[in-house]
């Protein structure tokens, strides 16, 4: 069975294997090297405003 959704992961880290994709709604998101496993649901502008805040930077 196929993926009906459209996936996309960032230009800058289509060089690498260690990211994440998100579908193009912006509402799940994924492992790039488990593209068949779990993904994650997340609201949008609570997602965005995450990542703006730098909750996400290590």
């Amino acid at each position: 069975m196929t993926d009906p959704k459209v996936w996309i992961k960032s230009s800058r880290s289509q060089c690498t294997a260690t990211c994440v994709e998100l579908t193009t709604s912006l509402d799940e998101i994924r492992d790039s090297k488990d593209p068949h496993g779990p993904t994650l649901r997340v609201d949008v502008a609570t997602f965005v405003q995450a990542v703006k805040r730098g909750r996400f930077d290590r």
